[in-house]
């Protein structure tokens, strides 16, 4: 098929934004790499980072963001055998690696010293058309829609590797801090599905709704419990805490809460990452109740299989509103002041 010399993106210009809707060349796939045409993109608190240029990574400038894309592969390079045109395909925070290092030999590419990520070093989803290495990209099978499996690319994928990071067993209790936003809507069914017990903690009537909904056991709202500690502790069987605690605020003071409430043996898992945070744990308390506390980055390949998997059997419903690309603005505005609940997913114009 013959494709466009232009297309519409969403650009940021500057560090800060906010993104420029406008006409950008349609970009060429190398020979181990595929094209995508871009059907619908999730959008992340991520991409909000990225935009204000918040870690200490490198930035792309100018930048096209997103790493939730889904659509259909239109055009690939001469090597690339994984795929075929008109193949569905997923575009993911990473985007591509060497494959050669040593942490790619141990298949672990997301610790790769020299990927390239979706949306913050590379050119992302925000655009109609959508680079990505065939090696990385993700195969969507068949007949899964592609505007619902778009948050799995990340969202999906980034809370399945963190419960399984945390070793919670079929029957324990996960506490999830941020249980109300787009990560912790999909922690949730994961962690169901998963066979694990959930205590949601969020603020707000609109998030404990959507909470309730998921079947979670509990939910602790910081906006008006007067103990978060003590209330999570209650919600756990015999009052001792979570098994694991997933991280997913976009604040510092939840990840030094969570060794108050986790059990002793227990795992704290970080997965969000506030800007300027650290984590603070009492050494005495750490070692004695023999606490373990660890980050947790984006799933490998094989995890974004299994993440596909859930949602594709039918396990994960993942809550989303759909929005025109050309609201992608509106949309930061609302994850600046906190207020979206799940997640937004953007109809890529055709």
């Amino acid at each position: 098929m013959s494709l466009p010399e232009k297309q519409w993106a969403q650009v940021v210009e500057k560090k800060g934004g906010p993104p420029v809707y406008k006409e950008i060349p349609v970009p060429k796939p190398a020979a181990d790499e595929i094209l995508v045409k871009i059907r619908y993109t999730g959008v992340c608190h991520t991409d909000l980072h990225a935009m204000n240029g918040d870690w200490p990574l490198p930035l792309k400038m100018p930048l096209v963001g997103g790493h939730e894309g889904a659509g259909i592969v239109v055009a690939k390079g001469d090597l690339v055998k994984e795929f075929e045109i008109g193949d569905q395909a997923g575009i993911k925070w990473i985007n591509g690696t060497d494959l050669s290092c040593e942490f790619c030999q141990q298949a672990e590419e997301p610790l790769c010293p020299n990927a390239q990520l979706s949306g913050y070093t590379v050119d992302g989803t925000f655009q109609q058309y959508a680079i990505g290495k065939a090696a990385i990209a993700s195969k969507i099978p068949e007949g899964v829609a592609l505007d619902a499996v778009a948050p799995i690319l990340c969202a999906g994928l980034t809370v399945y590797k963190g419960l399984k990071e945390s070793g919670a067993r079929p029957g324990q209790t996960v506490a999830i801090v941020g249980a109300g936003g787009g990560l912790g809507s999909l922690a949730q069914q994961y962690a169901k599905a998963m066979g694990l017990r959930v205590v949601a903690i969020d603020g707000g009537d609109e998030k404990k709704a959507m909470c309730d909904s998921l079947g979670a056991e509990a939910y602790i709202d910081f906006f008006t419990s007067k103990d978060v500690v003590a209330d999570v502790k209650a919600a756990t069987p015999e009052g001792l805490g979570a098994h694991a605690v997933l991280l997913l605020a976009v604040s510092e003071k939840p990840f030094q809460q969570a060794t108050e409430y986790v059990r002793s043996r227990g795992t704290i898992v970080a997965i969000g990452l506030p800007q300027g945070a650290f984590l603070k744990a009492s050494v005495f308390n750490t070692v004695v109740r023999m606490i373990n506390i660890k980050g947790s980055y984006v799933g490998t390949r094989q995890d974004a299989v299994e993440a596909i998997d859930f949602f594709a059997r039918g396990l994960i419903k993942a809550p989303y509103k759909i929005a025109p690309l050309k609201d992608l603005p509106k949309i930061f505005e609302m994850m600046q002041q906190g207020k979206i609940a799940g997640r937004y997913v953007l109809d890529v114009p055709q």
